[in-house]
């Protein structure tokens, strides 16, 4: 059976952190299974420069990231969606536009590390805890049997996912 390439959108409401962290983990860890995309409700305009530091730190190539709103996947000329996660409860709990082809979705709340106000080490070590949980909650993702589980277990099986905690993601 040939193997596919799935496509998969995160989506977070400034489309600045964790959107652009999902989409960087799943782009090198997807093992060519997977392509990434990553948009906002409400583009802040510009990646988050702790964003861009952590994936730097990490080897990640950073030149093509951009902050960008989710309209550009709703139209026709966008690539089809096979899974769209929310990893912000903002973004889960707006409308959001119709998504050709009926993706599956779920929910993966990620604290928001830009939210965290202190130290520049505080910040950056709030985009490392939400970098490891997303990493975490991707392992798992890439993990699962996609071309043989029936569409309702697969749902709930992304939905368990999505409840993976922090203390899991260390």
């Amino acid at each position: 059976m040939a193997s596919r390439t799935y496509n998969v959108l995160f989506l977070c409401t400034g489309n600045s952190a964790r959107s652009i962290l999902a989409e960087a983990i799943l782009n090198r860890e997807g093992g060519g299974h997977f392509r990434a995309f990553s948009a906002g409700s409400m583009p802040k305009g510009e990646v988050h420069p702790c964003s861009l530091d952590v994936l730097q730190s990490l080897g990640y190539d950073t030149s093509g990231f951009r902050s960008k709103s989710w309209d550009e996947f709703a139209g026709p000329a966008a690539p089809a969606m096979d899974f769209i996660f929310t990893v912000c409860d903002n973004a889960a709990g707006e409308v959001c536009p119709i998504w050709p082809g009926q993706p599956m979705s779920a929910h993966w709340g990620i604290p928001d590390p830009a939210a965290v106000e202190g130290s520049a080490a505080e910040q950056h070590a709030a985009f490392f805890d939400a970098y490891r949980m997303l990493s975490r909650r991707i392992s798992l993702f890439t993990a699962l049997p996609l071309a043989s589980i029936d569409r309702m277990s697969l749902k709930g099986r992304l939905d368990d996912i999505g409840a993976v905690g922090p203390a899991a993601s260390s």
